[in-house]
């Protein structure tokens, strides 16, 4: 799934996304690093992956949880 890099936080590695309707997701070191990525700026386009969550399923997508960020490539 894309998305845009809306925040982040250097010392801690975490941050959040927005999804393309405007969702914030946040993301924690653990989706960080298992990206590979050193930096992100807000306004990047990044690729993430993640658990739970499902639409339509229990809990629904306030449950989700970003289990990769990395940058998204043509």
């Amino acid at each position: 799934m894309q998305a845009t890099a809306y925040t982040y936080d250097p010392e801690t590695r975490c941050g959040s996304v927005l999804l393309d309707d405007g969702t914030p997701v946040p993301f924690d070191a653990e989706a960080f690093d298992a990206g590979g990525l050193r930096l992100l700026r807000p306004g990047q386009r990044v690729r993430i992956e993640y658990a739970g969550g499902a639409e339509g399923a229990p809990g629904g997508p306030e449950e989700r949880r970003v289990t990769l960020v990395t940058l998204q490539t043509l």
